[in-house]
């Protein structure tokens, strides 16, 4: 199927300024519609307003992630994380507003594309995913699905490689918090049947301080923007 250049965005994380300047590569990029992969508001500066621009945008398939679905679920996470995790999660829930956070939540956890499954961990679960290295077991997290591309985030790793059972393993990476050791912007452009990968430089410093006001428990995030990595 010939279509024009769809934009594959992953794990925004409430980014704002790095979605706005991903936005203005897509549209120098001909892309005319977008696929949404889960991970829009919450851990992140700007969640309301991220959120709401991504309403907007022309979407042929918009899931939900892990995020969007701990934004009324207990996360999954060890105890150490679940401090932060709640104090974060309550900011997100606080600037959305519950009518948000209702059809954040309620958003589809699985989508195709001309053939490809969309998900946003794996086709098993939406919090274990691929590694960029093949690791033992993994097939265990198609759920069945084989001789198909696979198309995935949560991991804020942009990748692509073969998988088990003659699938390939794409992750675009994350639009607002690349763990990679690169800050810039993580996307993909879907175009003729085939997935590139894009990087836009975005205001970084904007982005950080914005998180900054938080207070001290957002931190960790702030380094994520500035450094592209834990």
């Amino acid at each position: 199927m010939n279509r024009s250049p769809v934009a594959l965005l992953y794990d925004i994380h409430g980014n704002l300024a790095a979605l706005e300047y991903v936005l203005a590569d897509d549209e120098s990029a001909g892309a005319t519609s977008y696929l949404l992969g889960g991970d829009y508001a919450a851990f992140g500066p700007w969640p309301r307003e991220t959120a709401e621009l991504l309403e907007s945008l022309p979407a042929i398939a918009r899931i939900r992630g892990n995020v969007e679905r701990w934004l009324r679920e207990e996360p999954e996470a060890p105890a150490e994380a679940k401090r932060f995790l709640a104090t974060a999660l309550t900011a997100a829930r606080d600037s959305l507003g519950p009518e948000l956070v209702a059809r954040l939540y309620g958003l589809l956890e699985r989508a195709e594309l001309d053939g490809i499954v969309v998900c946003h961990g794996s086709p098993l679960s939406d919090i274990e995913s691929f590694a960029p290295e093949p690791q033992p077991g993994e097939e265990r997290l198609l759920a069945g699905e084989a001789e198909r591309t696979i198309l995935f985030g949560h991991s804020h790793r942009q990748f692509q490689r073969p998988g088990p059972s003659g699938t390939s393993l794409v992750n675009p990476g994350s639009v607002g918090a690349p763990l990679d050791g690169d800050p810039r912007a993580a996307w993909a452009l879907f175009e003729n049947g085939e997935i590139g990968f894009r990087r836009t430089v975005y205001d970084t410093e904007r982005a950080a301080a914005q998180m900054r006001a938080y207070g001290d428990w957002a931190e960790p995030i702030v380094h994520r923007i500035e450094h592209g990595s834990d």
